[in-house]
């Protein structure tokens, strides 16, 4: 993150008009997620086995503070593009948090919730895109 700026590098010459593209939303998320500090990202092209979204993002928070921090990143960074969830489930869980923006569906789970729904079992057979260029070293 740009700390004069506060941007992330991913948000340079971002438009709303480039966020209509789900991959590119997707992308954004995971990269706003990396610099929260969320753990296991993975973002899932989920096209051909649903029709509720084109991308899952998967990733895993510390604690029930980091998953709502997590969460409240996210609607903060896409608020400026004038996006905004179309739904949320879980936000007072603390184990499971779903915000539903359309196509990009984002799940943030504690360890415990992540290991028991264990979407990524459940979509092993769909297309994990790379993301090593948007993920920080730590």
């Amino acid at each position: 993150m740009d700390n004069e700026t506060g941007k992330l590098p991913i948000e340079y010459n971002m438009t709303a008009e480039k966020l209509e593209n789900p991959e590119t939303l997707a992308k954004l998320i995971v990269s706003v997620l990396d610099a929260k500090k969320a753990r296991d990202i993975k973002l899932l092209h989920v096209e051909d086995r649903t029709i509720i979204a084109d991308y899952f993002v998967i990733a895993t928070g510390s604690s029930r503070t980091q998953i709502r921090a997590l969460a409240d990143e996210i609607e903060f960074r896409l608020e400026p593009y004038g996006i905004a969830p179309h739904h949320i489930e879980g936000a007072d869980t603390g184990v499971w948090v779903l915000e539903d923006f359309g196509p990009v569906i984002v799940h943030l789970f504690n360890s415990e919730g992540r290991e028991f729904y264990n979407l990524d079992k459940l979509y092993q057979d769909t297309t994990e895109r790379d993301i090593s260029e948007l993920i920080t070293e730590d």
